[in-house]
């Protein structure tokens, strides 16, 4: 499967999932040619076609392709820009995940273990106007130690070493969002303690294959 096929893949994925409706939303990867290929504006991400996909340098210079460039592609080259690790980004407006950005502080609680190892600490970032940089402005404290990010009024962002692993991720997200919120429907959702997560660190990198810093989860 070809890197656009794969894109074209992810887009009808978020669409089936509702993690976005009508034309929201946008995906993109960083290819081997020091280019991106990302969504273009407009486009239901049920109706992606490789057609509605375009390739461009990190400064939004268009260099195949027809149609305009995602609104909010001032995000995703922000990230590769900064995380050179990052091969691929999905931006969404996932329901729980957006929902949680309506009502919690500056992170998410630490619930689960496999979401803590997935996705770290997840930052709820200050809203900011769309498709500025303010929302770049938004998520740069939290770039370096953060693979998951909700913002404000406005959706999340997950990154990934591939694009089926920044999917995963979203789904991940999603998925624990959908929880918690259940959880606060019926009680008080139980946090895991330092101690849990202490312990949890101690053995993830042996276990798991995940070295995490402490310092930048708690």
């Amino acid at each position: 499967m070809s890197i656009k096929d794969e894109i074209v893949k992810v887009c009808h994925l978020v669409y089936q999932n509702k993690f976005v409706s009508a034309y929201d939303g946008n995906i993109s990867v960083r290819t081997d040619n020091n280019s991106v290929l990302i969504t273009r504006s407009g486009i239901c991400k049920g109706d992606v076609t490789i057609n509605d996909i375009l390739e461009t340098d990190f400064d939004g210079n268009l260099i195949n392709g027809n149609g305009k460039i995602s609104t909010e592609n001032k995000l995703h080259f922000f990230i590769y820009k900064n995380r050179i690790d990052v091969k691929a980004v999905v931006h969404c407006h996932p329901i729980y995940a957006t929902a949680l950005g309506l009502v919690e502080g500056n992170h998410l609680s630490h619930y689960f273990p496999e979401v803590l190892l997935t996705l770290g600490k997840i930052p709820v970032c200050k809203y900011a106007t769309p498709s500025t940089e303010e929302v770049t402005d938004s998520i740069k404290d939290f770039l370096s130690d953060s693979n998951a990010f909700i913002l404000q009024n406005h959706g999340a962002v997950t990154v990934g070493a591939c694009l089926m692993d920044a999917y995963y991720k979203m789904e991940k997200l999603e998925h624990a969002a959908k929880t918690i919120i259940a959880a606060k429907s019926i009680g008080k959702p139980r946090e895991l303690t330092e101690k849990n997560i202490t312990d949890l660190l101690s053995i993830s990198e042996s276990t798991y294959g995940i070295k995490l810093d402490i310092n930048k989860i708690l």
